[in-house]
């Protein structure tokens, strides 16, 4: 049985800020931020606008193709859930209008969340293959204004309609994990804002993805020929290129040179946007679908997961012919396109203005909001969001 991806979507924040700016005001040289990070610009949440918002929104780019008789799941990967208890499932359950007999819930495991939701719909399937699924990666990464993890912030979403026989992508049964407990990065239960051991982080990012493409070759009796692609979680565009530099010699200077760019064309979402957690390696998918005209039907693609705390998984997708005439390649780019840029200074106040750690009522600013759902605030400890 094929079980993969049928739909995509996409969903962030309809403001954006230059990071060339951002670094001016922070006295760095731009080309840190451009090209030794390798980000350009990076999405700016209003207080309007969370999880639950951009989530819904994502569904809505296919929502005409889901079939609500046979829609039986709906999980959202994030870390940035808007409530200890409540899945953001539901809320976003509510605002689409879905059947009540939809499974609704939510997976935390830092960056991996995603991916924790993308393989549990996968099995749902393998189990009832006449349903369909949603999965839902949402976060908004926040590490404070003048921090060092400031230039790898961002907000978004990746909404993806699960079955058999899909469309676009193939998910095969082939992961290989690696498991450990360690601490690179975190954010307690008091604030929005995480904190990162950068460099260790780094280093176990790389530590985990050699062990898990190491396993798996041997496991598959695969090289890097056998590949169109690799795709990486993306905390920033200049990550995944790290691990991959460190395989790239097992080929042909040929075959390095497909990979590297193709690997470009797969972070140039992420360069616009910034970082998504959960979101991050489906974005960098989407963007190599969306933007690389060379891929064929057939082509293989290696992902590898990455969660802080941590959590790696590889997995291959493979392209389902005719995968082209269902990606909206356009409306993706018009999305980022159409964005409006905000100064530093907007930025700051924007950044400051977020629903706060407290009981008391909050009441969001509307002056900034785009999209189909928003967030009014918060009245007697409870969200209030709303269909435009």
């Amino acid at each position: 049985m094929h079980i993969g991806i049928d739909r995509f979507g996409l969903s962030t924040p309809h403001l954006y800020v230059d990071l060339r700016e951002v670094a001016v005001q922070r006295g760095d040289e731009p080309d840190k931020y451009t090209i030794g990070i390798g980000q350009d610009q990076q999405a700016v949440t209003p207080s309007s606008q969370d999880i639950v918002t951009l989530g819904a929104q994502a569904v809505l780019e296919f929502r005409e193709d889901i079939d609500m008789d046979r829609l039986g799941l709906l999980v959202v990967g994030t870390e940035s859930g808007v409530d200890s208890s409540k899945a953001s499932a539901l809320y976003i359950h509510r605002l689409l209008h879905l059947p009540s007999s939809v499974r609704c819930m939510e997976i935390k495991e830092a960056c991996y969340g995603g991916t924790g939701a993308l393989m549990m719909a996968r099995d749902y399937i393998v189990a009832h293959p006449d349903k369909q699924a949603i999965v839902i990666a949402a976060d908004i990464a926040r590490y404070g204004l003048a921090t060092s993890g400031e230039v790898t912030q961002g907000a978004g979403a990746i909404a993806m309609l699960i079955s058999k026989d899909p469309h676009i992508l193939e998910i095969h049964d082939d992961s290989i994990v690696h498991s450990e407990d360690i601490q690179d990065f975190w954010r307690p239960l008091y604030t929005d804002c995480a904190l990162a051991r950068g460099k260790y982080s780094t280093e176990k990012y790389i530590e985990f993805f050699n062990d898990v493409w190491e396993r798996y070759t041997q496991n598959y009796y695969v090289t890097l020929d056998n590949f169109a692609a690799l795709c990486f979680h993306l905390p920033f565009s200049k990550m995944g290129l790290k691990a991959l530099r460190t395989i790239l010699p097992t080929t042909s200077e040929e075959t390095q040179q497909c990979l590297l760019d193709r690997y470009q064309k797969s972070v140039y979402y992420c360069r616009r946007i910034g970082n998504v957690y959960t979101a991050s390696l489906y974005l960098g998918i989407l963007s190599l679908l969306d933007n690389d005209s060379t891929l064929q039907d057939n082509d293989t693609i290696a992902a590898f997961s990455y969660g802080s705390g941590a959590i790696g998984e590889l997995f291959t997708l493979t392209l389902v012919p005719g995968y082209a005439q269902y990606l909206h390649s356009e409306q993706h780019h018009a999305i980022l396109d159409n964005r409006q840029q905000v100064s530093v200074e907007e930025y700051e106040q924007i950044f400051t203005d977020m629903v706060p750690y407290a009981a008391d009522d909050y009441e969001t600013n509307k002056d900034y909001h785009h999209g189909s759902f928003i967030l009014t605030g918060v009245i007697g400890q409870e969200r209030q969001y709303q269909r435009m």
